[in-house]
């Protein structure tokens, strides 16, 4: 056990002691950026490498993450009584009634994790209860994707439309462009990333999660031994949404935007991309997928402005072709060959 623990321990320690010390402050915030998309990616290996649900919507979640911790930030900036700067300019008079309970830093933070769970449990439980399953599922939450980015546009005195939100200042009294503010949000992110880890390991490694592998791999048989599939899926697609919902409430102090183009299809493809890159059947992969995909993303817009998309997808194409199983599969066959 203390040797499976030693790499996880290693990470962590670099990652809560050394990086802080050794980026600058913006390649620190790059890097707390990649690990709020590990904490999506953590969910989507969970949902769809352990329980087989293949999600192309946690945009969705994610967004309604972002926007609830987004709406927090635009009234603490607006002060008492006023309005957020994109509603003024929308010609909006008075604040609407949705956004008067997001004033309260509990309540947007609670609603961040619970709004995501909430709608991923109607959800589940409509579609599981049909026995929805496979590519009508994965189509199902792309579409739901979608339709938020249209609501999202549609509405621009009520979320910002196009634009989205942004322009924040503080963070409960911190000046979020000091560098402090930002490293102390690194290490919030790296934390959470950690403890969820830790506790989605462990749900793994329980009865249930033995149970939600036996459904992945063979749903009606579960059945007919008196287990209930759509309970279980529905409980593992909303803690999936939990934490895409947490991942979104961190990135918008750490990046300072959340906008209908960071939550629509195309996103939530990417994310599962990263999954598959990094290894869909281990949660390591996944956290790991998600890191190299943004890095990669970042150096080749950097060192390849025009071209660095299909140097992105050349990546993804080399891995899958190479190792189906992901980054975390070239390790594993890496092990054994030394061991052999």
């Amino acid at each position: 056990m203390i040797k499976r623990n030693l790499p996880f321990a290693a990470v962590a320690v670099i990652a809560l002691v050394a990086a802080p010390l050794l980026l600058e402050p913006f390649r620190l915030g790059l890097l707390a950026k990649y690990l709020c998309y590990a904490i999506v990616a953590l969910g989507i290996g969970l949902a769809w490498g352990k329980g087989g649900m293949l999600t192309l919507g946690q945009g969705v979640f994610f967004g309604l993450g972002g926007y609830s911790m987004a709406m927090y930030l635009k009234l603490q900036e607006a002060g008492p009584g006023g309005l957020p700067d994109f509603m003024v300019w929308s010609g909006v008079e008075s604040l609407p009634a949705l956004w008067t309970p997001f004033a309260n830093p509990v309540f947007a933070v609670g609603m961040a994790v619970l709004g995501p769970v909430l709608l991923a449990v109607i959800l589940g439980t409509l579609v599981f209860r049909q026995r929805v399953r496979g590519a009508y599922f994965a189509i199902l939450t792309q579409a739901l994707a979608a339709a938020m980015v249209i609501l999202l546009v549609g509405q621009q005195g009520l979320t910002g439309g196009t634009n989205g939100m942004t322009n924040f200042f503080e963070l409960f009294g911190q000046d979020l462009a000091d560098d402090s503010t930002q490293r102390g949000l690194y290490l919030v992110v790296a934390s959470v990333l950690g403890i969820l880890y830790l506790a989605t390991r462990q749900l793994v490694g329980s009865r249930y999660g033995r149970l939600l592998v036996a459904v992945r791999d063979g749903e009606d048989r579960v059945r007919f031994l008196g287990y209930d599939p759509a309970l279980v899926k529905t409980v593992t697609f909303a803690a999936s949404a939990g934490m895409a919902g947490l991942a979104g409430a961190l990135f918008v102090p750490v990046v300072g935007i959340i906008s209908p183009a960071l939550l629509g299809v195309v996103p939530s493809l990417e994310l599962v991309v990263a999954v598959a890159v990094g290894g869909r059947h281990a949660l390591a992969g996944a956290v790991l997928g998600a890191v190299v995909m943004g890095y990669a993303k970042t150096a080749f817009s950097e060192q390849f402005a025009d071209g660095w998309l299909y140097l992105q997808g050349a990546l993804f194409i080399l891995v899958m072709t190479l190792a189906p199983k992901g980054i975390v599969g070239i390790v594993g066959r890496l092990r054994r060959a030394r061991t052999a």
